[in-house]
């Protein structure tokens, strides 16, 4: 059975650049088909892979192909897949230190490794999540615990309009009602103006509320947006907030030398969401949160019960159901602590370079074909744009783009996607895929100035 597996799968990643990008047309219909009940009989596993690689997975975006320019890619290196099938077969319990001590332990020296790349301080301490969403909310519950105690309703939350929606949720989740967290506009830049950030932190206090949190952005998701962390670190070291980092996207660019500056108080944060499965290339799934005040993690999440057996000391081990929600769980530290021991950190580091290199290359030769307007420069690997021509409006505007994503799509060499940021949408290219190289964006350019043409041409 193993051997059918790895066959099929080894064949699936070798032809990722022949597969088409964009499988999900007639979607509904497929999904109509496919219903069934439960069977009360066992199918051969070779039929059931047929059906898999042959007609469901087909049907879907292919983000670890090298053409998958859209949203932010997920790469999915192989020795990952070989640690989830490690994992899963000897079946061993890491939801705490006692079961698998020696496990636990490999987990806790990937959580080190991010920690230090990062550049966080010692006591620092972290945890795997399924993402960022997860990260978020634990990171939101840390703050909420810290700052409000029993008295949430007051509590106010601040971020920029540009912030990825779990912020909200996660908010939500922890007992932070949408009333209480404060969206600000941000600059043309799409970046949180601080300016503003202090007026409505100063309005709330007069309003009686208790500003408890701020959460900033390295790379937003719709336009790759880096705040200024320094200066929004301190703000909340004068008004006495918790910092949190959303650096799902772009985190990982502080193992880039060029984009280090960009980040620059990263370092500073009380809290900072991290998605191995973007920057670091791993399968999705894949998250982490690291808390400067490790103490501030546990204290949010520690509990015990009867059954249990006693908790190390936190000093001493690391337990990863005392600092997250979870108690079953599976062993996600396996896949950072296997890939990162294959490859090597200066693997990574070489990689997200290569990733900025072309990225900064695309936005330069998109910028320069005819009817393109760049919304915002290349600050890490992301950048947004949209077309234009002599009389057209926002509308016409809006419309060519997104024709522009779906005929570029089409065309079956790259996937790239939109987005509406700053009253408008905008065409955005997201280079993070560790297959993505050089013949890409030259294809990328190509199939844009193709594309333009033809629709420029039909509303001319």
């Amino acid at each position: 059975m193993a051997d059918l597996v790895v066959a099929r799968c080894v064949e699936h990643i070798t032809t990722l650049p022949q597969q088409s990008l964009y499988g999900v047309d007639d979607a509904e219909s497929a999904c109509l088909r496919m219903r069934e009940p439960a069977p009360a009989e066992g199918t051969a596993l070779p039929v059931l892979l047929d059906a898999l690689f042959t007609e469901y997975i087909p049907q879907s975006f292919n983000t670890p192909s090298p053409g998958y320019l859209a949203y932010i890619p997920g790469g999915g290196v192989f020795p990952a897949a070989l640690a989830d099938f490690i994992a899963d077969t000897t079946n061993r319990y890491t939801g705490i230190w006692q079961a698998a001590p020696a496990l636990v332990q490999l987990e806790a020296n990937a959580l080190e490794w991010l920690r230090e790349w990062m550049g966080m301080p010692v006591g620092t301490s972290g945890v795997f999540t399924t993402g960022g969403s997860m990260a978020t909310f634990n990171a939101v519950l840390c703050a909420r615990e810290k700052y409000l105690g029993l008295d949430i309703r007051p509590g106010v939350l601040y971020t920029s309009d540009q912030a990825h929606h779990c912020v909200i949720k996660s908010a939500k989740l922890a007992g932070i009602m949408p009333d209480r967290v404060r969206s600000i506009a941000c600059d043309a830049q799409f970046h949180l103006p601080i300016d503003a950030l202090r007026a409505a932190i100063a309005a709330d206090r007069a309003d009686g509320l208790t500003p408890f949190m701020v959460v900033s952005n390295a790379g937003t998701t719709n336009t790759g947006a880096v705040d200024p962390l320094d200066a929004i670190a301190d703000v909340c070291r004068d008004e006495n907030l918790w910092h949190h980092v959303d650096g799902a996207y772009g985190a990982f660019f502080q193992l880039c030398a060029d984009t280090r500056a960009v980040l620059r108080g990263i370092e500073r944060a009380d809290s900072l969401t991290l998605d191995p499965h973007k920057g670091m290339f791993l399968p999705y799934g894949t998250g982490a949160l690291l808390v400067r005040d490790g103490a501030a993690l546990r204290a949010a999440h520690e509990a015990t019960a009867d059954y249990l057996p006693d908790v190390p000391s936190a000093a001493e081990f690391y337990d990863p159901s005392q600092h997250g929600p979870d108690l079953s769980r599976g062993f996600p530290g396996l896949r950072m602590w296997l890939t990162i021991k294959v490859f090597g950190a200066d693997a990574f580091r070489s990689a997200i370079t290569e990733k900025r290199a072309l990225a900064l290359d695309a936005a330069r030769r998109v910028a320069a074909l005819p009817h393109v307007v760049m919304d915002a420069p290349v600050e890490l690997s992301l950048f947004p744009f949209h077309i234009t021509w002599p009389g057209a409006s926002r509308a016409d505007e809006d419309a060519a783009t997104r024709a522009l994503m779906t005929d570029v799509s089409k065309r079956g060499r790259v996937m790239i996607s939109g987005a509406v940021a700053g009253g408008r949408y905008v065409g955005r290219v997201c280079v993070l895929s560790f297959r993505t190289h050089a013949p890409q964006i030259d294809a990328l350019v190509e199939d844009l100035a193709a594309a333009i043409d033809d629709i420029v041409g039909r509303r001319n």
